[in-house]
């Protein structure tokens, strides 16, 4: 095991740094939840119970069942935040899933990056030595990252850190909370979508068609169902890399691709802040 810790802590300290970011993503992420169908599993069959999740709050009556959901966000005050992660979606799925995937996953991996940029800058002698240890140039930060596996320990304390501040929150008022920034992200998805209207597919550049072909087999190992949301750019940019893409093929690659207005967008953002 390689002795990293240093770094570990400094990612940490980051993510303590960003625990406002944090929370406001989070209530963000939460924002029209209410409005959902409800479901619940009887007797092993999953089944809507004709009404919303809004419905369930104002009644007083638990989202989650007793069937399903993480041990840890048991016993939840009915209508609240912990009680909406454990509730489950038309496919049987419990929020916390969507949740893991599409906030804290790609918070973490922003963290880590920030955090590797921080040590590139400031600690360059320990930094050079880190990736010596770890086989790598440096040139892709995701790639350290990945390396260094600081994400899961961090993924584990990040949502530690959210269902600190929100676990036993109303939901419609966590809701209420994240809806300035849920309509700042909804602005900036329309004017990148204006900005992009919609033409033909651009033609494949037989010089990267080797390239689209790996990357195809990425959504489909990583199981990024088309069209890719911004919400999975992490994911989708990590199953590139994982495939064995270089980072200099995306930018050909991602138009290539059957992706949602925003996501390419979002995959070289990530992979700028890696650099």
């Amino acid at each position: 095991m390689f002795d990293v810790d240093w770094m570990g802590q400094l990612a940490r300290e980051v993510l303590r740094e960003r625990v406002p970011a944090l929370i406001a993503e989070a209530c963000a992420w939460t924002v029209g939840l209410s409005d959902r169908p409800h479901h619940e599993r009887r007797r092993g069959r999953l089944t809507g119970t004709g009404g919303t999740i809004g419905d369930r709050v104002a009644r007083g009556q638990s989202i989650s069942g007793d069937e399903d959901g993480r041990l840890d966000l048991g016993d939840a005050r009915p209508g609240s935040f912990r009680d909406a992660l454990n509730g489950l979606d038309a496919d049987g799925v419990v929020y916390a899933d969507h949740f893991d995937r599409e906030v804290l996953e790609p918070f973490v991996l922003g963290t880590c990056v920030l955090a590797a940029e921080r040590a590139r800058a400031t600690r360059p002698a320990e930094w050079a030595e880190l990736l010596d240890d770890l086989g790598e140039d440096g040139r892709d930060l995701v790639g350290v990252v990945r390396a260094g596996e600081w994400e899961a320990p961090l993924r584990t304390e990040a949502e530690h850190l959210v269902l600190a501040a929100l676990a036993d929150q109303p939901l419609l008022a966590v809701e209420a909370e994240g809806l300035p920034l849920s309509l700042v992200r909804a602005a900036e998805a329309l004017t990148r979508e204006a900005a992009d209207p919609g033409v033909a597919p651009p033609r494949e550049d037989p010089d990267a068609s080797g390239a689209v072909f790996l990357a195809r087999a990425a959504l489909a190992a990583g199981e990024l169902a088309p069209p890719v949301p911004p919400t999975d750019a992490g994911r989708l940019l990590t199953a590139l890399l994982a495939e064995g893409l270089e980072p200099e093929e995306l930018p050909a690659v991602l138009v290539h691709l059957p992706l949602a207005p925003g996501t390419a967008d979002a995959v070289l953002t990530l992979l700028d802040a890696g650099r």
